[in-house]
Parts: C-alpha cells; sequence; structure tokens
C-alpha cells in the first residue's frame, strides 16, 4: 500500500494536527491530502481561531532530545529527499543545500535541516511523504505505531520523529536506550579486550621473566667462574711479581757495575775523540792542498775545452765556405705543404734515441729551449680539449694566436694542422713564424702530422703535440717527441 501522507489516520483531527506540527504552534488547516488549507499557505496566522467558550489548547510539549546517530540518520533522509521536493515547496534556506553534491548536502546542510524540521512543520510532512514512501512496509510499520523487533533501532527512530505517530516519543526513547545499551556493550567489550590483552602480556612478561631470572643466574655462574680464575691469576700475578722484584734487585746491580765500566769507556773515547780530531785537521789541510790543485786542473781543462770548441767552429766554417753553402728559406715542412709528396718512411739508427714517452707539461719548454725546434700542432685535438664550446672558426684563430705567441718568444718553428678537404677561405693571416695547413681530401690531419715529421733529418728536435694515442706512437717511431695536448693549453694559459 503506497504511503502519501506522513500523518496517523487513526488520531482525531486535533490530535493529527498537534503530532503532524510537533508542538511548534497554532495547527494549519489540512485537506484530505494532508497539505495546508487554500486560504493558509501554511502561515500559523491565518488558522481559525478557537471559539470563544472553547478551553485554550495545552502548551506544546518540547523536542525531545536525540542521540547522535538518530539526529544523524534525520538529516540524511532528508538530504536524500531534498533535491526531488518541487522548488516553491523548498524552503528559502534550504534551497542552497538543496543544490549540494550528495556527499556535502547531509553533511554542510545539517544544521540548516535540523533547524528547519523542527520549526516547519508543513515541509517535514512534505519530507515525510517522500521517506515514508521510499521506507515502504517499515514506514508503514512505524506509521501504525509499531515497528519490526529485528529493525535497526536508529531507522526507525528517524521515521518516527519525521512521521510522528501515536507514541513516537517512546520509540525515540526506545531507540536512544537501544544506542546507548549498544555503546555500553562496545565498551564492555572493548575494556574486555583490553582485560584480555593486559592478561596476555602480564602472561607474557612472566614468561619474560623466568626467562630472564634463568639467564641471570647462568651469568652469576659464570661470574663466579670468572672470578674463580680470576683469583689463581692473581695468585700467579703475585708469585710472577716477587720473581721479578728479584731479577731487578739483580738488574740494579749489574747496572751500577756497567755504569763504572761505561764511565770507563766514556774516558778512552774522549782520548780517541781528541786524537780523531786532531787527524780530521791534518785531514783538511791536505784536502784544501787538493782543492786547490784540482781547481789549477780544470783551469787548464776548461782552456783546452774553449780552444777545442773554437777549432771545431773554425773547421765548420771553413766546411761551409768549402762547400758554398747558402741560408736556406725554406725548411722541409715547407715542402710538404707544397707538395704533399710522398717519402719512404726510413728511420736511421739513432733516431729512436730521441723519443720520448712523456706528457710533462715542463717537457714542452725544454724542448722548445732546444736550438731550431720545431713544434707541430694537431690543431683540433688541441681545440676541442681546451676551447671546444666555442666555433670552429673561433677555435681556429685563438689557437693560431696563441701559437704566434709562442713562435715570437721561442723563434722556433711552428706548424699547426688542421683537419679539411679544402683549405679554408677568409682566414686571418697567419703570425709571422706560425704555419697553417690544411689537410687535403683523402687524407686526415695524422697522416699530414707524419709526413712533416718524416721529412725532417735526423738529430732535429721535432715536437708533436697530440693527445690522439695513434698519432703519438707514429711519430715516436720517427724519433719526434710526442707530447699530449694539455701541455701546450697550460703553456698557452700562461701566455
Amino acid at each position: 500500500m503506497p504511503l502519501t501522507e506522513p500523518y496517523d489516520d487513526h488520531l482525531p483531527q486535533e490530535d493529527m494536527v498537534a503530532a503532524t506540527l510537533g508542538g511548534g504552534g497554532a495547527a494549519d488547516e489540512l485537506d484530505p491530502a494532508g497539505r495546508a488549507g487554500a486560504g493558509t499557505d501554511g502561515d500559523p496566522a491565518d488558522a481559525p481561531e478557537s471559539g470563544a467558550g472553547e478551553p485554550a489548547e495545552a502548551a506544546p510539549e518540547p523536542e525531545p532530545v536525540l542521540p547522535e546517530p538518530v539526529r544523524q540518520r534525520i538529516v540524511a533522509l532528508t538530504a536524500a529527499v531534498l533535491p526531488g521536493l518541487p522548488v516553491d515547496e523548498v524552503p528559502v534556506p534550504l534551497r542552497r543545500v538543496a543544490k549540494f553534491a550528495p556527499n556535502r548536502r547531509a553533511r554542510l546542510g545539517a544544521p540548516a535541516i535540523a533547524a528547519q524540521l523542527t520549526g516547519d512543520p508543513l515541509f517535514r510532512q512534505r519530507i515525510t511523504a517522500r521517506v515514508l514512501a521510499d521506507a515502504g512496509d517499515l514506514g508503514a510499520a512505524v506509521v501504525d505505531g509499531t515497528a519490526p523487533a529485528a529493525a535497526d533501532p536508529v531507522e526507525v527512530a528517524a521515521l518516527a520523529y519525521l512521521a510522528r505517530p501515536r507514541g513516537w516519543r517512546e520509540l525515540i526513547e526506545a531507540s536512544g536506550a537501544a544506542v546507548r545499551a549498544e555503546a555500553d556493550s562496545a565498551v564492555v567489550a572493548e575494556l574486555v579486550r583490553e582485560a584480555e590483552q593486559r592478561a596476555t602480556r602480564a602472561e607474557h612478561d612472566r614468561a619474560v621473566a623466568r626467562v630472564e631470572a634463568e639467564k641471570l643466574r647462568d651469568e652469576v655462574a659464570r661470574v663466579r667462574e670468572e672470578l674463580g680464575q680470576l683469583r689463581e691469576e692473581n695468585r700467579q700475578l703475585a708469585r710472577t711479581l716477587r720473581e721479578t722484584q728479584g731479577r731487578e734487585r739483580k738488574a740494579t746491580e749489574l747496572l751500577a757495575t756497567e755504569r763504572g765500566r761505561a764511565t770507563r769507556v766514556a774516558a778512552d773515547a774522549d782520548a780517541e775523540l781528541r786524537r780523531a780530531r786532531a787527524r780530521l785537521a791534518e785531514a783538511e789541510a791536505a784536502a784544501g792542498v787538493a782543492r786547490a790543485s784540482a781547481k789549477e786542473a780544470r783551469s787548464v781543462d776548461d782552456a783546452r775545452l774553449w780552444l777545442l770548441l773554437e777549432t771545431i767552429g773554425q773547421a765548420a766554417v771553413g766546411l761551409r765556405r768549402e762547400l758554398a753553402l747558402e741560408p736556406v728559406e725554406r725548411m722541409p715542412a715547407d715542402f710538404v705543404a707544397d707538395a704533399f709528396a710522398d717519402q719512404s718512411a726510413t728511420t736511421a739508427a739513432g733516431t729512436a734515441a730521441r723519443a720520448r714517452d712523456t706528457d710533462d707539461p715542463a717537457r714542452l719548454d725544454q724542448l722548445l729551449a732546444l736550438p731550431r725546434a720545431h713544434l707541430v700542432v694537431d690543431g683540433y685535438n688541441v681545440t676541442k680539449r681546451g676551447f671546444g664550446e666555442m666555433s670552429l672558426e673561433q677555435q681556429r684563430k685563438r689557437l693560431i694566436t696563441g701559437l704566434g705567441g709562442i713562435a715570437a718568444q721561442t723563434g722556433d718553428e711552428v706548424t699547426v694542422v688542421f683537419d679539411g678537404a679544402e683549405r679554408m677561405h677568409g682566414l686571418p693571416p697567419a703570425p709571422r713564424g706560425v704555419r697553417v695547413l690544411f689537410s687535403r681530401k683523402g687524407e686526415t690531419a695524422d697522416e699530414l702530422i707524419r709526413r712533416l715529421v718524416r721529412a725532417e733529418p735526423s738529430g732535429r728536435p721535432v715536437v708533436v703535440v697530440s693527445s690522439d694515442r695513434e698519432v703519438a706512437d707514429g711519430v715516436r717511431r720517427h724519433g719526434a717527441y710526442p707530447l699530449g695536448a694539455d701541455s701546450l693549453l697550460r703553456r698557452l694559459s700562461r701566455s
């Protein structure tokens, strides 16, 4: 049977109106559908006044104190059906709440919903009609004033508060008692659980205490055994101490004897020292005479050496004049740069002696100090290691400028080799003493460097700067001095 009226049909008209309004003021006129009369609009001021001879109505009973679960359930039921009411039937304070999301409506609108249910009987009647319709048989049982024994007391109390049938206050009180009893049962169960946990912990603590007591007894037995051992060791140490004291007395006597002997030895040593000093003075005098003789001999040797070098120099001048050798304007590297001619990789027997396997930065300065040294630089190998963040043009310019400074300081021949199929155009003029070469198509800078080294005569110091291991191994076989790029970069940073 569908339920559409939130009031009790078995009550007289006066009791039904009072129960529906919940004692909130004068009763509204209700039509058979349970709505306010056409002339009242739910306003208590428009209700028909009592006859002059009728007794005044009793004062309305106050709202009962609801248990918290019942209050929350009433708000939840109201929030669930609130959006289903027509807009004109929703009170103004709740129209904004009706637009909330379902999970926020009961949580944020609870105060406004509770206040409206208490102060607006007509709104409560409309809500009750929809709630009872959704409740089904449980709602019908609550309206009849009865509730199934198996029903949730909170749900029954919430429906009773909204429908307010005969005895609804008793239903709410019974629900509160059931909720309190359930809470008390939960408290008692919690107390029982805590008591059981305490008993379990106490039993565990007793077991742990028994184990600890066993451990302590074992520890006491071990300590007693160690004490016995220590006492025995103490007796042995006391006996050893007495023996040591006896040996110490004997050693003291022996020490006194040895001191007397040492005193006599020291006296003999002093006499020997005086004699040694006398011999040393004689030796120093003889050494002075020897130094004077050696100085005179060295002066004679220096004169002979100067005369020999002068003779060799004049012989070299005479040989140059006899062979009619004119000063050369082109170096071997210039011929390699012009022709890139292939030459046989012949190595003289003594060329391997001038190769050095070192990368010491100070070694570069020593090699450049040799007469007529030739510095060959693997260009991009050095620039990409030292300032690779620049463009290739800037790298070349910076390296060539730095090498110009080295050529000006040392007066040595400097050649820098770059990879390039074609010779770059638009390059700035190279500084004095610096030769700039680019490898031609089909040939790498490494091969060109090896050509330059092979073109040099045996005996001329050639320094090749490259961190490429293949380049270093190749030029070393031809007698050049390979150095790493870091040595040149540090040399440039000092310039």
